[in-house]
């Protein structure tokens, strides 16, 4: 069983920067991919940035590109998402998520952590 916990969420004022960490536990060592999404109230889900565990091969949404960062750290099995330049349309809870296969599926979710960021 796969387990993951996110963190790092807040309340921040327009332009701030947050790190949100996500950090795996249990059956990981053969995971391809994990993932940021996020769900804006009244929102579909929609995905963030994900980042290839071998290859650290990262891949954004354009809204965010050139403000948030994804990283992973191997060995501790975490993966961040650097936000700078927050907007308030960036408020939203923040899942991380683990596909096993690389094929898009993300078989594993977080339980979400709260962005907020005020005008």
């Amino acid at each position: 069983q796969v387990q993951l916990v996110e963190s790092g969420g807040g309340l921040v004022q327009a332009g701030a920067s947050l790190r949100l960490s996500c950090a795996a536990s249990g059956r990981t060592s053969s995971s391809q991919r994990m993932g940021w999404f996020r769900q804006a109230p009244g929102k579909e889900r929609e995905f963030v940035a994900r980042i290839t565990r071998s290859t650290g091969y990262t891949a954004y949404r354009d809204s965010v590109k050139g403000r948030f960062t994804i990283s992973r750290d191997n060995a501790k099995n975490t993966v961040y998402l650097q936000m700078n330049s927050l907007k308030p349309e960036d408020t939203a809870v923040y899942y991380c998520a683990l596909d096993v296969a690389g094929d898009g599926r993300y078989e594993y979710w977080g339980q979400g952590t709260q962005v907020t960021v005020s005008s």
